[in-house]
Parts: C-alpha cells; sequence; structure tokens
C-alpha cells in the first residue's frame, strides 16, 4: 500500500509486502526505543491522541511513539470530556481536530466508529480500537512477536499452530490477528472459547477460505500440546449487556505453571494484548508464570513501541530519514546498559 498521508484502519488494507515494509521500519526503530540514541525526524509534528475508551497501553505507546520520533502529543481521553458528550458528531470533531494535528490516533468503544471519523480527518488516521470490530496496530505487533519469538527455535509462521483462548467473540485482537495469518501458509487454528464466545463466523469463514486448518471446541486441557503460540484473551466485561453476565465466563480459562507443564510444549511462546485480569476470580493468567522465558507478554508490549513508530514515520513519510535526524542521548538509560 502506499503509506503516506494513508489511514491505517484494518488489517484489510494489508498484504504481505506492506507488512514486511513495517516490519523492516519498526527494527530501525530500536535504537531509539532503547534509548541508545534519539532522532528529532517529527520534530514539530503534533499527534491527536484520542482516546474514548479506556486505555493504558495502547494510549501511551501512541505517544510515546510520537515523542521518541521528537513530536508533540495532545491527548483527549474519555467521551464525557469532549464535545462528542455534547451531541457533536465524529465528522465536525475530524474537520476540527485533523486542523490542530498532522496525525490522529483513535480509540472509540463503537465498530467502525474511527473509519468514520477518518472520512472527516485532513490527516491520516490510525485505528488503536473500534469497539468489538478491530484493533490493526495490535495485530501487526502480535504478528512482528510472533515471527520474531518463533525466530529463536528457528521456525517461521508458515505452518505453525496457534491456539487463542478465551474470549473469542468480542476480543478485537484476535480478529484482526487472524486475518494477518490467513496471509500465511498451512497454519492451523485452534480455538477455544465457550460456545457463546465463539470466534466470529465471518472469521472463521476467513481462515477456512484461506485453505487453514481449524479446530473449534470448549476444552482447554488436551488440546495445547502441540501449540506453538498460546494466545489468551480476558474477559471483554465491557462489552457484555451486563456484569452478571460477563461473570459467567470469568475464569472459565486459567493458565498457570503447572498446566501448562502439563499440556504445553516446553517452549510454547505465551501471548496476551493485556490487560491480563490479576483478580482472583479471573487470573487467566496466574503470576507464577512471570519468570518463565516463554512467556513474551512484555516483550509484546514492547514491540508494539516499535510498530507505533514504525506507522508514524511511514504515514508522514519520513521512514527515510531517521539518522539523518539524529543526536545523542545526553541522559543515563538503563535501557542502553541492556
Amino acid at each position: 500500500m502506499q503509506f503516506e498521508g494513508s489511514h491505517i484502519l484494518s488489517v484489510n488494507q494489508l498484504d504481505l509486502d506492506s507488512i514486511n515494509t513495517i516490519f523492516n521500519v519498526a527494527n530501525k526503530m530500536t535504537p531509539y526505543a532503547l534509548r541508545e540514541k534519539r532522532t528529532k525526524v517529527l520534530e514539530g509534528a503534533i499527534l491527536g491522541n484520542l482516546f474514548f475508551e479506556p486505555s493504558t497501553r495502547t494510549r501511551v505507546s501512541f505517544g510515546c511513539a510520537f515523542n521518541l520520533l521528537g513530536g508533540h502529543v495532545r491527548e483527549t481521553t474519555g467521551m464525557a470530556s469532549s464535545s462528542l458528550s455534547k451531541g457533536e458528531s465524529l465528522y465536525d470533531t475530524a474537520r476540527v481536530l485533523s486542523t490542530y494535528s498532522d496525525v490522529i490516533a483513535m480509540r472509540h468503544p463503537d465498530a467502525f466508529s474511527v473509519k468514520e471519523f477518518a472520512e472527516g480527518s485532513r490527516v491520516p488516521v490510525i485505528n488503536g480500537g473500534d469497539g468489538p470490530n478491530e484493533h490493526p496496530t495490535q495485530a501487526l505487533l502480535d504478528l512482528f512477536t510472533i515471527k520474531k519469538e518463533l525466530s529463536h527455535a528457528g521456525m517461521g509462521i508458515d505452518g505453525m499452530h496457534i491456539a487463542m483462548v478465551g474470549d473469542l467473540k468480542y476480543g478485537r485482537t484476535v480478529h484482526s490477528l487472524s486475518r494477518l495469518l490467513c496471509m500465511h501458509k498451512d497454519i492451523k487454528f485452534t480455538l477455544i472459547s465457550p460456545s457463546e464466545l465463539a470466534m466470529p463466523d465471518y472469521v472463521i469463514a476467513d481462515i477456512e477460505n484461506a485453505g487453514h486448518k481449524i479446530t473449534i471446541t470448549e476444552q482447554l486441557e488436551g488440546n495445547l500440546h502441540q501449540a506453538d503460540i498460546l494466545y489468551l484473551t480476558r474477559i471483554q466485561e465491557e462489552r457484555f449487556p451486563s456484569q452478571e453476565e460477563a461473570n459467567k465466563y470469568r475464569g472459565k480459562f486459567r493458565l498457570n505453571h503447572n498446566i501448562y507443564t502439563q499440556h504445553c510444549k516446553s517452549n510454547t511462546v505465551i501471548m496476551h494484548p493485556l490487560p491480563r485480569d490479576s483478580r482472583a476470580q479471573a487470573n487467566e493468567l496466574d503470576n507464577d508464570l512471570n519468570s518463565h522465558p516463554s512467556l513474551a507478554i512484555f516483550r509484546q508490549a514492547d514491540n508494539g513501541l516499535l510498530i507505533r513508530m514504525a506507522l508514524f514515520a511511514l504515514t508522514l513519510g519520513v521512514e527515510n530519514q531517521l539518522e539523518k535526524y539524529e543526536c545523542p542521548v545526553n541522559w543515563y538509560s538503563r535501557k542502553a546498559d541492556r
């Protein structure tokens, strides 16, 4: 795809060549993310970081990614603090705020809302999650993580086995990731969830139409032993009609050190888009795995910074100017000592 000046709204915009372009630029961002050096390539540019739904990692990651390229960040958080609460349309909001910004990252609780916003924007818009629909930057960082983690075992994405576990109905991260994986070859999907929270039919159809193998089950034990990647999700309680409804499924699938040792290969990579629900009644990913070498959830989050830096550089057309605007880091950084 042509990145410069383009919106990033859906993984359906991407093909393998464009994904490889993003990953190559993301790898270039490593020394800046590690504070080994700085680049001011976006000095003077402004990111409008519009998060109308609660977020920690994604919101802060977008902001830090832009700062690390030398740009400035202006934020709006929560619907109540914006004029949307006064009845303003997404189109009008976009027309005004895009005047103040050079690029916009946006999250909104309604499906396809970011696309609607982008129709009124004068600058590139990057989808930070639109309700239960998509989360393209998370899918990209997930795929980037899978590629890096499997490479340590001498494997590639083609031919791998991924088990997706938990709330697959409302978990937009698995929807977008599945679509990206469909571009690869000979992948085995094991989808583990309560039947009421199963992967949407349209995603399953995409997997089947791409010629991949798929197993659908409600049983965790006995279905993990061949998985190369184990991708867990939390119950998306904010998407349920009531707390009581969400509570029916909370804690149904849990992974701890004992279950992992009994049912997984010794090098099965553990992923989770975060936040993991650590409350006792949920605890889908136990703290007793925190020091396990196969736990990739924090490496996964680190990779989000690289991917979002790459997307900003590409959409603003500066991916080949990073070194031109480099300067040294003049403060002590433990990151650079790693």
